[in-house]
């Protein structure tokens, strides 16, 4: 741990990415990765597993989310740039841990991209026209790509529009089980029905609870761009927070809502759980929801499109990737080569169909992720860094760790087989890179003799 508490310096050499973000475009962001595309599906998928109580286990994943969200919280603050949890790992374990939590966020990251692409052009699109779903998903990716190409502010500000119709959806979903209920449609008796045959309380409870976490992950793209907010120190912890508060909020009241007003076998055995709502209020045009719901594809794509790029150049910039990956536009200073690079990736898993048995790792992977997040924090204590960054409370990332552990021990074997085989290739590509920094080390110290020329912070 020698290398702990060394700067790797704030002043990186190349040109640097535009300050544009205020506090409440970074709310915003948050806001709208989190309440993304899963909500429209997520509460057939908890009711599933746990019954009619869905909002017990989305309160414990919000709760869970929290702990890991607060070591994110001081690791923004206190290193504000791209490259998130591979930046953090960089500095707290070396470049070869540094790689494989980039790697695994990057994979996660463009994998989602290319499913929500392919989601965009299947059933919801084909409630206004059918089109082929492959060459759907590429012109999807293609415009996506424009939008984070021209700019964070704009981005952020399409995704403010994004948002508000999406919270607006989901209110309607609230109004309309409250008015099942009224009229005496609904059955409030529901929501205290904890359990399945299959499943006693505690176990539906902790089940439920990973499929609820995925729900709330959202939060950690947004370290990506804290480079690019105006006052990451003050900006960031508020919007992060008030961001999840109000993502739990409407979890729990949708949850509540759909629960009460439609039975939970119905909502269990339906791909559109929230347009069972619907139909069951009546009164409410079933494609205004076929529309919400590709706003909230669109938007979560387009989010967790920035997020990958802004990675991959956060990675490249800290020697980890090839140094072409932190090429910017001049006039727009955003990274069109990690743009590019992330975008023709997520469109060849959409185009190859693999996606599909793909996505179920993205939990696993992010847990990997987190956890070495959550213990990054505490090893990156014996670096005071700035006198204003966010400080969390020492038994926050301990728990966070811990709860990474155990939803971890939920997940599926074939799962694990699947996310274990992606950090291998991580392992592998880290090695490999960790070969070559050696082999440059080593030039280096023959011209210098002392091998200076090695980053501060890398071992």
């Amino acid at each position: 741990m020698a290398n702990v508490g060394k700067h790797v310096s704030a002043d990186v050499p190349g040109p640097a990415l535009k300050r544009a973000l205020t506090t409440p475009l970074l709310y915003f962001f948050i806001l709208g990765d989190v309440l993304g595309a899963g909500v429209y599906v997520l509460v057939g998928q908890v009711a599933a597993d746990t019954g009619g109580a869905v909002w017990v286990p989305l309160v414990v994943a919000l709760l869970l989310a929290l702990l890991t969200a607060a070591s994110y919280a001081e690791l923004a603050t206190k290193y504000p740039r791209a490259g998130g949890a591979s930046h953090y790992a960089t500095r707290a374990f070396g470049p070869f841990a540094g790689f494989v939590a980039g790697f695994c966020m990057l994979a996660a990251g463009i994998v989602s991209v290319a499913a929500l692409a392919r989601g965009f052009g299947g059933d919801y699109l084909s409630a206004f026209v059918t089109l082929p779903v492959g060459a759907v998903a590429v012109l999807f990716l293609a415009v996506l790509a424009l939008v984070n190409a021209r700019g964070i502010k704009e981005s952020t500000r399409a995704n403010v529009v994004a948002t508000l119709v999406e919270v607006g959806g989901l209110a309607v979903i609230v109004v309309l089980g409250g008015w099942l209920l009224l009229r005496g449609d609904g059955d409030a008796g529901r929501l205290l029905r904890l359990g399945t045959p299959e499943k006693g309380a505690a176990a539906a409870v902790l089940s439920g609870s990973v499929l609820a976490y995925y729900s709330f992950v959202g939060f950690e793209t947004s370290v990506n761009v804290a480079e690019e907010t105006r006052d990451p120190r003050r900006s960031y912890p508020r919007a992060l927070f008030g961001a999840l508060a109000t993502a739990g909020a409407v979890y729990v009241l949708v949850g509540l809502a759909a629960s009460a007003a439609v039975p939970t076998s119905r909502l269990a055995g339906s791909s559109g759980p929230l347009l069972e709502v619907v139909k069951a209020a009546g009164g409410v045009p079933t494609r205004l929801f076929s529309a919400i719901a590709l706003v909230a594809v669109a938007n979560g794509a387009l989010l967790t499109g920035i997020m990958s790029s802004r990675l991959a150049y956060g990675m490249a910039r800290d020697g980890l990737l090839p140094a072409v990956l932190t090429k910017v536009l001049p006039g727009r200073r955003t990274p069109w080569a990690a743009i590019a690079v992330t975008t023709l990736l997520a469109m060849l898993l959409a185009l190859t169909g693999s996606v599909a048995t793909l996505a179920s790792t993205l939990v696993l992977l992010l847990l990997v992720v987190f956890f070495m997040v959550n213990t990054a924090v505490l090893v990156l204590r014996r670096d005071p860094g700035g006198a204003d960054h966010f400080r969390t409370p020492t038994a926050l990332p301990v728990l966070g760790a811990a709860s990474c552990v155990a939803l971890a021990t939920q997940i599926e074997a074939e799962v694990w087989l699947r996310g274990l085989a992606v950090v291998a290739v991580g392992t592998v590509l880290a090695a490999l890179a960790a070969v070559r920094r050696t082999g440059r080390g080593d030039r280096e110290g023959d011209t210098d003799g002392a091998g200076s020329a090695r980053e501060p912070g890398m071992r």
